[in-house]
C-alpha cells in the first residue's frame, strides 16, 4: 500500500508521518528548515537535491509510514 506519493507536499507528509522527517534528511531530501516544513512536493525536492533514486527513497518512506499505521491502529485496539 502506497501512503506517499512523489506528487505529496512535503508538509503533508511531514505532519501525517513525522517518523520520515529523520530518515528524509539522512537520505538527502531537505523536508525541514528551522523547524518548518518546506514547500513543494517530496518530487520537486528529490529533484532539487538532483538525487537519482527517487523510486527507493518513496519506497523506503512507505515502509516508514506503514510502519507507523499499522503501530497507531494497534493502540487503536
Amino acid at each position: 500500500m502506497k501512503f506517499i506519493v512523489a506528487s505529496m507536499e512535503i508538509e503533508d507528509i511531514v505532519e501525517k508521518y513525522p517518523e520520515t522527517i529523520g530518515p528524509m534528511q539522512e537520505m538527502g531530501v531537505q523536508c525541514m528548515v528551522c523547524g518548518e516544513p518546506v514547500w513543494g512536493t517530496l518530487g520537486e525536492r528529490i529533484s532539487e537535491k538532483g538525487l537519482r533514486n527517487e523510486e527507493e527513497i518513496i519506497e523506503r518512506l512507505n515502509q516508514i509510514a506503514c510502519e507507523a499505521e499499522e503501530k497507531r491502529n494497534g493502540e487503536k485496539s
